[in-house]
């Protein structure tokens, strides 16, 4: 699924809808933020089969969150993706 490299403003209740239905409020954070060395791969997995995965990692990016894994993406896939949006 293409991802949006425009962020449109939205509203703050918009903003968070996404959560409602994600699949990772089902499971413990430690899931989505393992220990530093750790794998990411499961968190990954489950990211690629939530309806979420977009919105989540358009939030991230807008609050430039710097830890654990959103919209299947880890910390160091999202810098990349910034930099690469300039």
């Amino acid at each position: 699924m293409p991802i949006n490299t425009t962020l449109a403003p939205i509203t703050s209740e918009d903003e968070l809808s996404w959560q409602e239905t994600a699949l990772c409020a089902q499971t413990g954070p430690d899931f989505f933020f393992p220990a530093p060395g750790s794998s990411t791969q499961d968190a990954k997995r489950l990211c690629g089969a939530c309806e979420g995965r977009v919105a989540c990692l358009e939030y991230a990016l807008r609050h430039d969150e710097k830890f654990g894994v959103w919209g299947g993406l880890s910390e160091k896939e999202r810098e990349r993706l910034r930099r690469s949006r300039g």
